[in-house]
């Protein structure tokens, strides 16, 4: 069904409009190859520093050991994390919420069939949750501390795992989980200090990109709304937005009042925390502009919890399951694209 659903995405942009052109102009793709062009060659003359450099580290390995180019490698990461982490959703899940989580969200097809950060990030996170249910403690601290380095909010998985094991007074356990991830961020830093003389350059030159403006947190559905009011968008948009804010209200709501949902918190404690604080952040992002218009894309990683939640309430239904496998990736690249220029180009071909 993944499948069907990700050659129907490709499908409908090639229909369209060069499939490579756009995933050239998609979201921070310039970016990530221009960083993992850069690492492979070890010249970071001109290179602007923004985004984590988890993704283009994976990137420039790829690329150097298989000799394809830093977009191709760009694609079969993003590609296939995608279905690594459906792989994983099903094991941690079930199949029902692995089904949904593979084909609901447009950003999701987005970020894995045109490239970004989200799938590896994902399916490093997912593997975490499984280390952490076989209780092999190191690999899920490693996988962690890898996911924390393609998006930062990976950082709350480590924090869940550390806080278990002194829990449970595990304190040999405690300190090689803080080792792996401290060389794991020793490792990353490295570069940043030895080329710009700051082991913090991506973060300073976050702070630096949105100054003077207000704290990356701050209180919960303020700048969701704000951004809602100051900034017009297309009521398609703003239909698509808030309708996943609902929707993930609705699976907090859930997660609270369930009992199904209460059980599994306490069975699967680091996962449960890791949900709770994501949500939290999500909805406490503090910049406007992205608070509101990046909300589905932020609430990748926390929809089967969400499912989760709604377990009682989700139509058990295969045949629904094939219609958003068909319908989601058509709407998704139609948006990628541009839904005006899909418009504009049938309105052509029909006169």
């Amino acid at each position: 069904m993944a499948t069907a659903a990700c050659l129907i995405f490709i499908s409908t942009i090639s229909i369209f409009k060069n499939y490579f052109q756009v995933v050239n102009d998609f979201g921070d793709n310039s970016a990530y190859i221009a960083v993992a062009s850069a690492l492979r060659h070890w010249d970071f003359r001109g290179l602007t520093i923004k985004q984590f450099w988890g993704l283009p580290y994976l990137m420039a390995a790829v690329s150097s050991i298989s000799r394809v180019s830093d977009r191709t490698a760009l694609l079969a990461i993003s590609a296939g994390s995608y279905f690594i982490s459906i792989v994983l959703a099903y094991r941690l899940w079930g199949g029902w919420i692995a089904g949904f989580f593979a084909v609901i969200n447009f950003d999701w097809f987005q970020r894995a069939l045109l490239g970004g950060s989200e799938p590896l990030f994902v399916a490093l996170l997912f593997s975490s949750f499984l280390m952490v249910r076989k209780s092999k403690w190191c690999l899920a601290a490693l996988l962690a501390a890898l996911s924390t380095v393609v998006r930062p909010l990976g950082f709350f998985t480590f924090v869940g795992i550390t806080i278990s094991l002194t829990a449970q007074r595990q304190y040999r356990q405690v300190v090689l989980v803080i080792l792996i991830a401290s060389l794991v961020g020793i490792g990353y830093i490295w570069p940043f200090w030895q080329q710009f003389g700051d082991p913090l350059a991506t973060i300073h030159s976050y702070q630096q990109l949105h100054q003077p403006g207000p704290f990356l947190f701050g209180i919960p559905f303020y700048a969701i709304v704000k951004g809602t009011l100051i900034h017009s968008a297309p009521w398609t948009n703003l239909v698509l937005t808030w309708g996943w804010i609902g929707l993930v209200l609705c699976g907090v709501i859930a997660m609270s009042l369930t009992t199904h949902y209460r059980e599994f918190s306490k069975s699967h404690m680091i996962e449960a925390g890791f949900a709770a604080l994501y949500l939290l952040a999500i909805f406490s992002y503090n910049l406007p502009y992205w608070a509101r218009g990046s909300f589905p894309r932020f609430a990748i990683p926390i929809v089967p919890f969400i499912f989760l939640g709604l377990l009682n309430w989700v139509p058990k239904s295969h045949y629904l399951l094939w219609t958003l496998s068909i319908v989601s990736p058509t709407l998704a690249a139609s948006s990628a694209i541009g839904v005006k220029n899909v418009v504009q180009v049938i309105h052509r071909l029909l006169l």
